[in-house]
């Protein structure tokens, strides 16, 4: 059965663009059209689509409020269209933190070399995301309390035979391996921006590390999502810049559309920003920064790989793990796409498959200040 999809935007072109995209590819179909969020909101409820792609920037109710309303009255996979501007970045981190699953640029060009690239591109998000509408679901709310009757027997005997059955296991308890560190790097892309959220707003100010971020991000998107990072963290967060020096409790996002790469001794190290290279498909890529980190850092990185669709991190992790590093990977089902984590448990690489919601929590008793 093919994987029912609702188009939103108050564009006309871009929604026959949108929609001839899905309908070429023979597992998707494109059920109906929205002009604006309200609509989007009372299509979605009634005609109840695998996936949706919404646009930001509608009249009588934008994309934002939508993927809220969405959210709160039935959970659906929901796939952004931004601009390529600062605002937009904005708007779409906005949608993101709503509910939204992911996000593409509207000119296709700028996410691919060539037409027949951007439009592979868009129809593998649209199934990648179809897949997660199992994991999206209303939080449930606790029943109303009700008046206590009075114990029968019968009713005795059954809260007798309820508190006999055994507890839920209690969740695992860390332990740290005893290894000494000096660097920490994730790697992440689909479903990245929520992830990188949840763990580094756990961290507390004293993270004794720098922290190297590596998400799949236009370049106009990077410094709205680290600003945006820095406002709600302990740590602090930057985009990274040319001859940054590493230091303790900071966080260094890659800048889009280049490669970070870590240059000099663990202690004094700085990080190069070059270009991204017209050959390499990721920019900023994970394998990159992961190689450069190995080479400075060996055995005293902490690493890990993060939701996301394809296998960038694969090869920078083997390095790393190579050199005596230790490498992580998010667990599938709490991955929005079970891509790049895939590729490095696959291949044996990481040692922990970890929920997203307890990756933190792991990460402080890892490095000492937790136990």
């Amino acid at each position: 059965m093919a994987i029912k999809v609702l188009v939103v935007d108050d564009s006309s072109f871009f929604r026959r663009r949108v929609s001839e995209i899905i309908n070429a590819e023979s597992r998707l179909e494109v059920i109906d059209v929205a002009v604006n969020g309200k609509e989007a909101v009372e299509k979605a409820l009634s005609l109840k689509p695998d996936v949706i792609t919404m646009d930001i920037e509608m009249p009588v109710m934008d994309g934002i409020t939508a993927v809220k309303e969405i959210m709160a009255k039935n959970p659906i996979p929901i796939l952004m269209f931004s601009s390529l501007t600062h605002d937009g970045a904005k708007a779409t981190l906005d949608a993101l933190d709503a509910g939204a699953l992911d996000f593409l640029p509207k000119k296709f060009e700028d996410i691919a070399r060539n037409r027949d690239e951007a439009v592979s591109l868009l129809q593998q998000r649209v199934i990648q995301i179809s897949s997660r509408r199992s994991m999206m679901r209303r939080p449930i709310r606790p029943a109303a309390p009700t008046r206590t009757a009075r114990p029968t027997a019968a009713t005795s005997a059954l809260t007798s035979k309820q508190a006999a059955k055994p507890a839920a296991p209690a969740a695992t308890r860390f332990r740290a391996s005893g290894k000494k560190y000096q660097l920490t790097a994730i790697g992440t892309s689909t479903g990245g921006p929520v992830a990188l959220q949840k763990i580094l707003t756990s961290l507390p100010s004293n993270y004794p590390h720098p922290i190297l971020l590596i998400q799949h991000m236009p370049a106009t998107f990077t410094a709205a999502f680290a600003s945006r990072l820095n406002s709600l963290c302990k740590i602090q967060v930057k985009e990274a810049s040319e001859g940054d020096v590493l230091k303790p409790g900071v966080a260094y996002l890659a800048p889009g559309g280049k490669q970070m790469m870590v240059d000099g001794r663990p202690g004094s190290a700085k990080l190069r920003i070059i270009d991204g290279g017209e050959r390499m498909n990721y920019k900023p890529c994970v394998d990159v920064t992961f190689g450069s980190a190995a080479k400075i850092y060996a055995d005293k990185v902490l690493s890990m790989v993060l939701t996301g669709m394809g296998a960038d991190g694969r090869e920078g992790a083997r390095m790393l793990k190579s050199a005596g590093a230790t490498i992580w990977a998010q667990d599938e089902e709490s991955c929005v796409v079970y891509g790049m984590p895939q590729a490095v448990a696959k291949a044996g690489i990481s040692t922990e498959d970890l929920p997203l919601e307890r990756i933190a929590e792991r990460m402080l008793v890892e490095v000492g200040l937790a136990k």
